[in-house]
């Protein structure tokens, strides 16, 4: 898809991004190292969407739900399927020719440093559960999970831009949802009726 996009002249640029400001036509977003002038903009910076909009005076009750895991390099089991144990809070599934041992919930923020004995505590129940699972020379990682407290995402127009659109808030469903979202921004920018009811995912629901 993001080779499909660059074919047809879309442009990648991996920056910060501090702001955005209204202008009487579109929007210009401000960067480490550019001014950016554009008709639309659409904010699905994750867990970081909120820093985009107080920047418009708005902000959210956003939540970063942290989850760990720990990747096993080949060989460290062979595994058939995907696992999952429920009441223990954890997956352990196939990545690449690896295995990964990930999940729990952290309410953390996104300045706390990362407690890795949340990965360590999974990785200790993976191995009672699959004698053999050679659990050493792993490579541990925490990343955010962008929650609302209602558990929808925010797709919605700004209520204070009306040329920004809003996509964040998807807790653990992110790429799953990917697809849907995109169809219902590109209703919201093209100025069409979105085919489903939008009012569930409004910004200023709450």
């Amino acid at each position: 898809l993001a080779a499909r996009f660059i074919e047809r002249g879309g442009v990648f640029e991996q920056t910060e991004v501090n702001a955005v400001r209204q202008e009487e036509v579109g929007a210009t977003v401000f960067t480490q190292s550019a001014e950016l002038e554009t008709k639309h903009v659409v904010v699905a910076s994750g867990a970081w969407s909120n820093t985009v909009a107080k920047s418009l005076g708005e902000k959210f009750p956003l939540e970063t739900e942290r989850g760990y895991n720990t990747t096993l390099s080949v060989g460290a089991f062979d595994l058939k399927t995907q696992l999952t144990f429920g009441e223990h809070g954890f997956v352990i599934s196939r990545i690449n020719d690896g295995i990964r041992v990930g999940g729990a919930v952290e309410l953390g923020g996104l300045n706390l440093p990362p407690n890795y004995k949340r990965a360590e505590k999974m990785l200790g129940k993976a191995a009672s559960f699959l004698p053999g699972l050679r659990v050493s020379g792993g490579e541990q990682w925490m990343g955010f999970r962008p929650s609302m407290p209602d558990s929808l995402p925010v797709i919605s127009r700004s209520s204070a831009a009306p040329s920004v659109v809003y996509a964040f808030g998807h807790g653990h469903l992110g790429l799953t949802q990917a697809a849907g979202t995109g169809q219902l921004i590109t209703s919201l920018v093209a100025n069409e009726e979105p085919p489903i009811p939008m009012a569930p995912y409004s910004a200023t629901r709450f």
